[in-house]
C-alpha cells in the first residue's frame, strides 16, 4: 500500500478536551452495541468487541460502565449511523464525516453550518468516498514485520500491509477483521499498548493545501470536531 500513517498525530490526543471527545465517541458505540442485544458483554458479542476497542484506546472503566448503565435505563433512546461527504475550498481536498445521531435533522443542520462557515461544500453520498479505502488500522510499538505477518496468516487475517517507522508498526487489515487482528496481536505481544486501533477511511491520494485554503480547511475540521454527533472525520490533506 505504501501510505504513511502519522503515528503521533493519529494516536489519541492528550488534552482533556480531546480525551472527552474520545470518551464520548466510544460511549456511544458501547451504548448502541448494548442496545442491540442484552447489555451484558458475556452474552452480546458486538458489545464485548466494542468494550475491547474502548479499553485499547484508553477509555476508563467507569466511562464504559456508565454507557452500559445508560443503555439499560434509556429504552427509548436510539442512535443511527450516518455518513456525510464534502469538499474543502482547496483543489482536491475532501472530507468524510461519520456520525451517530438520535436526531438526523439536527445533525445535518449542524454539519451544513460547519461547511458554510469554512466556505466548503457538502456533497452527495459517494461523491468523495470512492477515493478512499476502508481499512482496519492498528499502530503499536513493534518492529518485527515477519512475526506479525506470520501471526496474521496463522489466524486467517486478511493482512493488507505492514509499515515500520521510528519503532512503530502500522498494520492494516480487512476492516471486518479488526477485532480478530487485535486478538492475534494480543497473543503475539502480551501487554501490548495500542496507539491506534480503529476502522478508518484512508485516502488513495493526498493533497497539500496552502494559505487561505489550508486555514479554511483547518477551520472546517475544528468546527466538525465540536459537533457532538460526529464520531469520526477523515480527510485527504497531508499537511494537517
Amino acid at each position: 500500500m505504501g501510505r504513511h500513517f502519522e503515528v503521533r498525530a493519529a494516536a489519541m490526543a492528550k488534552t482533556a478536551a480531546a480525551k472527552a471527545k474520545v470518551y464520548s465517541r466510544y460511549s456511544k458505540e458501547i451504548l448502541v452495541a448494548a442496545k442491540s442485544g442484552v447489555p451484558d458483554p458475556d452474552m452480546n458479542q458486538p458489545l464485548k468487541k466494542a468494550i475491547a476497542r474502548a479499553k485499547a484506546n484508553s477509555v476508563p472503566t467507569d466511562v464504559i460502565k456508565r454507557a452500559i448503565d445508560k443503555a439499560k435505563s434509556s429504552a427509548d433512546e436510539s442512535f443511527s449511523e450516518a455518513r456525510y461527504e464534502g469538499f474543502g475550498l482547496g483543489a482536491g481536498s475532501t472530507v468524510i464525516i461519520d456520525c451517530l445521531t438520535d436526531n438526523p435533522n439536527r445533525t445535518i443542520a449542524n454539519l451544513r453550518a460547519c461547511f458554510n462557515k469554512s466556505h466548503s461544500k457538502m456533497g452527495v453520498n459517494g461523491s468523495v468516498s470512492f477515493g478512499y479505502e476502508d481499512l482496519g488500522v492498528i499502530v503499536i510499538k513493534y518492529e518485527d514485520e515477519e512475526a506479525m505477518m506470520e501471526a496474521m496468516l496463522e489466524n486467517d487475517i486478511d493482512l493488507r500491509d505492514t509499515e515500520v517507522e521510528d519503532g512503530y508498526m502500522t498494520v492494516t487489515v480487512d476492516p471486518t477483521q479488526l477485532d480478530e487482528a487485535k486478538d492475534a496481536i494480543d497473543a503475539l505481544i502480551p501487554d501490548v499498548h495500542y496507539e491506534v486501533l480503529e476502522r478508518r477511511m484512508v485516502p488513495n491520494e493526498e493533497v497539500e493545501l496552502e494559505g487561505e485554503d489550508l486555514e479554511l480547511f483547518k477551520r472546517l475540521l475544528t468546527l466538525l470536531d465540536d459537533v457532538d454527533d460526529v464520531q469520526n472525520v477523515y480527510h485527504n490533506v497531508s499537511n494537517i
